[in-house]
């Protein structure tokens, strides 16, 4: 396994502001949460006696600029916090995940294009240690781009994503994947890979209508190729609590989705953009900010969920 220094990871943590304050949506639990329904108690995360073998899930969305890439990085440091060990794996030919942790992913060897399409290639020399302890990453660039045509001849293409990741599985709590904006055969590999998909959605009127061609797109993968996948949950993202039209459509989403829709709610800040800048999680740049508590309390589900319905 490589290892990896960015010097961006060396700037100063942010302190909290009145914005973070501001768009805090804190409160006890069975108050009303920002999805309009009571919020419900999340058990502390049990703790563990070892790692392994991991939950993998697959955030996807065929809308590009719905927070997957952010909520990609920030989960998967939040369940660091919760003594989980994390890989996340950067299945975007943009590379926006290895950039977003400050590692120029374009002057990289090794990616998960070599995985995928190499033999020879092993997972284990392609994971790069981030600046997060516990959190690995196998990164991409726009050499991916090529993998999707190299595919189409080789047989059984829709699980070659599972093959790679097999030698690392047994390593790792939670392998997370990063899913570029189609439904595309890279996205279908990440389906087929997956336990389960979370749905990161935007909350703006022309979101909801890619929801449900995704959906279907979940259900053939499950009935062809992975009767194992499970939508873990819908997570609403970019919201702005001081408009009618996100409440509008939070209130939509949870009326169709009922449960399945996370009571954490990622809400509009400027501290995301800043976080790419420093090249590190919001819970590493602002760890007091209301975005880094929303991730927390966002791995406190997926964990909740995760041992409610277990592997």
């Amino acid at each position: 396994m490589s290892t990896f220094h960015p010097s961006e990871l060396s700037i100063a943590p942010r302190a909290a502001s009145d914005e973070d304050e501001a768009l805090d949506d804190g409160g006890p639990n069975g108050a009303l949460g920002p999805t309009g329904r009571p919020k419900r108690h999340i058990p502390e995360p049990p703790l563990l006696n070892g790692h392994g073998p991991a939950k993998v899930l697959a955030l996807c969305n065929q809308k590009g600029g719905v927070g997957k890439t952010t909520s990609t990085i920030n989960l998967g440091a939040a369940l660091t916090e919760f003594g989980r060990r994390v890989l996340i794996v950067d299945f975007d030919p943009q590379g926006a995940l290895s950039v977003g942790l400050g590692i120029p992913a374009h002057q990289l060897e090794r990616t998960i294009y070599n995985v995928i399409i190499e033999r020879s290639a092993s997972v284990t020399d392609s994971v790069i240690r981030t600046g997060v302890d516990n959190m690995d990453l196998l990164p991409s660039n726009i050499d991916l781009s090529a993998a999707e045509v190299q595919l189409v001849a080789e047989v059984g293409r829709e699980h070659t994503l599972v093959r790679a990741l097999r030698p690392v599985v047994d390593q790792y709590d939670y392998i997370l994947i990063d899913c570029q904006p189609s439904l595309g055969l890279l996205t279908v590999n990440a389906l087929a890979a997956a336990d389960g998909v979370l749905i990161p959605l935007e909350c703006e009127f022309f979101s909801l209508r890619g929801v449900a061609l995704l959906i279907d797109t979940i259900e053939k993968v499950r009935e062809r190729l992975n009767p194992k996948l499970e939508i873990t949950g819908i997570l609403a993202t970019m919201f702005d609590p001081r408009t009618l039209h996100s409440r509008e459509v939070i209130a939509r989403v949870v009326e169709r989705f009922q449960d399945i829709v996370f009571d954490s709610v990622i809400n509009r800040t400027v501290r995301f953009p800043e976080t790419t800048v420093a090249g590190a999680p919001i819970t590493v740049w602002a760890p007091r900010s209301a975005g880094a508590k929303a991730y927390r309390h966002l791995a406190r589900e997926v964990i909740a969920r995760e041992v409610a319905l277990p592997r």
